[in-house]
């Protein structure tokens, strides 16, 4: 996907900033591609909390990115709009998730014709404050946690240290909301156990029944 927002042969990558969630190693480790050795890009604005930044300036090689200019800090506070572009404002809302190294955000993305939002990562929907209902009421789209179809999906391993909703429980949470609703919603963030990664499963056709889908791969949402 890098490779066709930067094509190799481009002088400059089309990319007009990076949003970064959490400090978890999924979510900000493809920053090395913006490195000198890579794309060596210059001051490209990343965006993320205060401890979110804290954490690329004093890690190794992250810190090696913003003394060389590669890249370019700048801090979200949750709860504060921020306008990124003409008619395009982003809200970082917190998330209750693991916070071992940084806190964690969500997105609420909003154009002049629709809004979006984006929350890969959560513990849980019982400590999301506001409510998931809430947040689905006032967007057009969202990308939701879907790590986890089931509870079961890595034998031998302790599920309760990698807290997240399965999707066979935000499909009962959220089946009583109204259908306009449920259509917008997409599960994405799937763990390589996954059995949404495999179309036609019978994991894909319950998503499918309960008016909800599954994100596909360079999908995108007109805002």
């Amino acid at each position: 996907m890098l490779d066709g927002l930067c094509p190799p042969q481009a002088a400059a990558p089309d990319l007009a900033g990076i949003l970064l969630t959490h400090a978890h190693i999924g979510h900000y480790t493809g920053l090395m591609q913006l490195g000198r050795e890579a794309l060596a890009t210059r001051e490209l604005p990343v965006y993320g909390t205060a401890r979110m930044l804290d954490f690329l300036r004093g890690n190794a090689p992250w810190d090696q990115l913003v003394r060389l200019g590669n890249i370019s800090l700048r801090e979200l506070v949750p709860g504060t709009s921020l306008e990124l572009a003409a008619g395009l404002q982003l809200e970082p809302l917190p998330v209750p998730h693991r916070a071992e190294y940084s806190d964690t955000v969500a997105f609420r993305i909003s154009g002049r014709h629709a809004a979006l939002l984006y929350l890969p990562d959560i513990d849980n929907w019982e400590d999301c404050r506001p409510s998931i209902e809430e947040l689905l009421q006032d967007v057009d789209h969202a990308l939701l946690d879907g790590t986890f179809f089931s509870g079961g999906e890595l034998p031998g391993r302790d599920m309760s240290r990698i807290p997240h909703p399965t999707v066979s429980e935000s499909l009962l949470r959220f089946a009583g909301l109204p259908e306009r609703t449920r259509s917008g919603i997409h599960f994405f963030h799937l763990n390589h156990s996954n059995p949404l990664l495999q179309p036609g499963s019978e994991a894909c056709a319950q998503v499918e029944r309960a008016g909800m889908q599954v994100a596909r791969p360079e999908q995108e949402f007109l805002l």
